[in-house]
């Protein structure tokens, strides 16, 4: 199991996030991930993260599908590679409506066909096609005497860069099986990961090219060492099943009433949407924020990491949650070491 470092939505601190980052490369983290919501972009953040960081992976989480065309994501992709040095993994995902409609202005509409279509798209860009290519949503180039194929004018580090797809619905988790190199999920509870995932992976899988090798499933987990407040744990789930999407259009939501809190996410639901945030925060189960962290002594994160493994996950993303920094990064090099010596 790979150890990585999830970041959040940084602000003002992300140069002393990426100071921190640093220091986990040392501690033994292989992977980093930026997010990208409606916070600021995940592209300069890589690339800051590219120039600070000298071998661990960089890896978008996500860059949404909507809010680029599939040719500039393939040039940006080919972009964070070559100043990398072929570190970096494409991290895609559709977000949400709330977020694209809402922030972005542009129609959410057909986001497995789109995914689809985008990832066949940016793997021809990195081969240096001519770019010709006509889908149900994209077609280029364009009709018209002015419109020119054309192909990518540098010669990128890798043919082939690894595609992460963000998923939690059953057709979405299946397309991320079946095309690309790995899977990005939310949260995972491993008691009832196979009953929840089971039939659309064993689906995607069935078409899945060999030559793809295994899907790499990664999951973020708030993680300490010792006894430690959950509380922005808490506030997080509340958050994504509460605000994140509106009444009847919330996968967040849709995820955990799958994983059998149906009653908890229409209440958690009501009360964030009806401005009680505090109120909704306290709803969330405590063995909903137990399920989706990492918080114990060496010998509960040795089971817990026993029961990752075991629901399919192959890399772990960490937030570390220890106050200090030290501490931090002292538990991330335990953790590696726990890892090492499963």
């Amino acid at each position: 199991m790979r150890l990585g470092i999830q970041l959040g939505y940084s602000g003002e601190g992300f140069a002393a996030d990426v100071d921190e980052v640093v220091e986990y490369e040392e501690a033994g983290a292989e992977l980093v991930v930026v997010p990208e919501a409606y916070s600021f972009d995940a592209v300069s953040r890589l690339g800051f993260l590219a120039a600070r960081t000298r071998r661990m992976e960089l890896a978008s989480g996500v860059m949404q599908i909507y809010t680029r065309t599939p040719t500039l994501t393939a040039m940006t992709a080919a972009g964070i590679d070559y100043v990398s040095g072929g570190r970096f993994s494409l991290g895609l995902g559709a977000s949400g409506p709330q977020v694209i409609e809402g922030f972005h202005g542009v129609r959410y509409d057909a986001p497995v066909a789109r995914t689809r279509q985008i990832v066949e798209i940016c793997r021809r860009v990195w081969r240096r096609e001519t770019l010709v290519f006509e889908g149900g949503h994209y077609r280029i180039p364009l009709p018209g005497e002015y419109a020119k194929p054309l192909k990518l004018i540098n010669h990128p580090v890798r043919p082939r860069i690894p595609v992460l797809l963000a998923a939690m619905g059953p057709r979405n988790v299946a397309l991320a099986a079946e095309i690309a190199e790995g899977w990005q999920a939310l949260w995972i509870d491993p008691r009832n990961a196979a009953r929840v995932f089971g039939d659309a992976l064993a689906d995607g899988r069935s078409r899945r090219d060999a030559a793809l090798g295994p899907l790499d499933i990664s999951v973020p987990v708030p993680f300490a060492l010792r006894e430690q407040g959950l509380d922005r744990h808490r506030a997080q789930l509340a958050l994504y099943l509460g605000g994140m999407g509106a009444r009847g259009r919330n996968f967040s939501n849709d995820l955990v009433r799958r994983y059998g809190y149906a009653d908890a996410a229409t209440r958690i639901q009501e009360l964030y949407l009806s401005g009680r945030r505090a109120e909704a925060v306290a709803a969330v189960p405590e063995d909903l924020v137990a399920a989706t962290s990492l918080v114990g002594p060496p010998d509960e994160i040795r089971r817990r990491l026993d029961a990752l493994a075991g629901a399919g996950v192959t890399t772990l993303l960490v937030s570390p949650l220890a106050a200090e920094r030290a501490q931090r990064v002292k538990d991330v090099q335990t953790l590696s070491t726990l890892l090492a010596t499963r």
